[in-house]
């Protein structure tokens, strides 16, 4: 069967589109006709390639696939192949059901992979920005031990807890990052067109003006006439960092200060921790090799330092060292994440003390989260309220000496 790229209307007049496959155009023309589509246009997927690659597709650019999104598609399979249904039907299955594009194209060449006798683990590796790393090593360990669905059903479990840890994060800081966006916003009006219009009345005063009435109107200045230099240092700054940032160097640098943030530091570790140890125990349970377990979990912490120790506590494994010895050495991880993964490595459960240590962790992230966002929005709001009252004390205090002078 070849895969066809399709255009048409439905029932109700609307515009739809998809990827099916089918024996050829006449035969997809009829199938689409009994399911109440007006078939408009009709391209073999190498030819809509080719086309979509002409053509500016602004959508793209706001579509996104999330891990949400792979965890139901990965549970959805999961729960075909445990009803006995083989692989390639149940991949055609979730296609049909799938409505993001993207998703949808990349497990229609799964499939089309898989019907060709390529196993499922090396049809999903070609799609290295929609199925990481950890996702096509699962798989491919559960295809070698014979329990595909019960890895499926797994990893579709580990998605669901690291969405629902970074939502949480996310979440919490949402409302802060826009407090600070409206704080910043209402400023820049203020300086730009409240500010001027007021202290124009200070330019016929005979007396000196305080030092914080002139800092205030240099600023006010300063935003009104050279904002374009403004918007070229911000955008420059900006660029440069990123570019600094992009470096070996700089970004080991980067990540030492965010591990030496006060407060922001313990919550990154245990973010970090959570995640290496919900990982490295899912894909030990799976049958994943140890050492190369350790080079996957290594790859997702995000931190050039923890990932530093975490490769070190990897090349100790291959010389048939322990995992925990490094890991306490670092002084990076806690000491009760090491006790514990120590205590795992000797009773030969390693996989179900990682587990509770990420179960753990996970609790004490919520309750971080909420610590720090509790703590947050008043600081906020007494910062911005100072920043109102310095830029209100510094226009009414002349003011005050013009009526004493007056009077």
């Amino acid at each position: 069967m070849a895969v066809f790229a399709y255009k048409g209307v439905n029932a109700a007049g609307r515009k739809v589109k998809g990827v099916v496959d089918a024996e050829n155009p006449r035969a997809l023309r009829g199938t689409l006709r009994r399911s109440g589509v007006m078939v408009t246009e009709i391209l073999e997927e190498a030819e809509a390639a080719k086309k979509t690659a002409r053509e500016i597709d602004l959508g793209k650019y706001f579509r996104r696939i999330s891990t949400l999104d792979i965890a139901v598609s990965t549970r959805q399979l999961a729960v075909l192949l445990r009803a006995g249904i083989p692989l390639v039907e149940a991949l055609s299955a979730l296609i049909d059901q799938l409505e993001n594009p993207d998703l949808k194209k990349a497990f229609t060449q799964v499939r089309e992979k898989v019907n060709e006798g390529i196993s499922l683990g090396d049809a999903l590796r070609e799609h290295p920005a929609i199925f990481s790393n950890l996702y096509v090593n699962m798989v491919a360990a559960g295809e070698a031990s014979g329990t595909l669905e019960l890895i499926l059903g797994r990893l579709a479990q580990f998605l669901d807890s690291q969405a629902r840890l970074k939502g949480k994060v996310q979440g919490a800081l949402a409302y802060p990052a826009f407090m600070v966006l409206m704080g910043g916003g209402i400023m820049i009006v203020m300086m730009t067109v409240v500010v001027p219009k007021v202290t124009a009345i200070f330019q016929d005063f005979q007396h000196a003006l305080p030092w914080y009435t002139n800092l205030l109107i240099f600023v006010s200045h300063v935003f009104t006439g050279y904002w374009w230099l403004l918007i070229i240092l911000t955008v420059g700054g900006t660029f440069g960092f990123r570019r600094w940032l992009g470096t070996e160097d700089g970004r080991r640098r980067w990540d030492l200060f965010l591990l030496r943030i006060p407060i922001f530091s313990s919550l990154l570790v245990m973010v970090s921790v959570s995640r290496f140890a919900r990982t490295l125990s899912t894909l030990l349970a799976s049958g994943v090799p140890v050492l190369t377990a350790m080079d996957i979990t290594k790859n997702i912490l995000g931190n050039t330092e923890l990932m530093r120790v975490v490769e070190e506590a990897r090349s100790s494994v291959r010389e048939g060292e322990s995992i925990a010895k490094p890991l306490r050495a670092s002084k990076r991880f806690p000491p009760i994440v090491t006790h514990m993964i120590a205590i795992g490595e000797r009773s030969g459960q390693l996989e179900e003390m990682l587990e509770h240590v990420a179960t753990a962790y996970d609790e004490q992230v919520d309750m971080k989260v909420a610590a720090i966002t509790s703590l947050l929005e008043p600081l906020i709001i007494v910062f911005m309220g100072g920043m109102s009252g310095s830029v209100a004390f510094a226009i009414l205090m002349p003011l005050l000496q013009i009526n004493d002078f007056v009077q």
